[in-house]
């Protein structure tokens, strides 16, 4: 089994209010990664991707885009521990 790894993301631009959350879920199922996405207060949208580190990597690259309607200005990634077992990719 590969190890895996976690990151988590801040994105910043025009990423609320334009289903960011709801594509990169669909993007992280697609992937197999577990994880979430929450919008944030600032106007950000922050993201927690845990999977196989090629999958997770592929996330990261695809967030820089985001859907259609979004208008990303910048990605902050970081790798950070994370313990919790999920099976899924969550929109809080």
């Amino acid at each position: 089994m590969d190890k895996l790894i976690c990151r988590r993301c801040f994105v910043s631009g025009h990423v609320q209010g334009v289903s960011f959350r709801y594509y990169t879920r669909q993007e992280a199922k697609r992937l197999n990664i577990s994880g979430w996405a929450r919008n944030l207060a600032d106007g950000r949208v922050e993201v927690l991707a845990y999977g196989v580190p090629s999958a997770v990597e592929q996330l990261c690259t695809w967030l820089h885009k985001g859907p259609s309607f979004a208008q990303v200005m910048s990605v902050q990634c970081e790798n950070v521990n994370y313990s919790e077992s999920t099976a899924e990719f969550k929109i809080l």
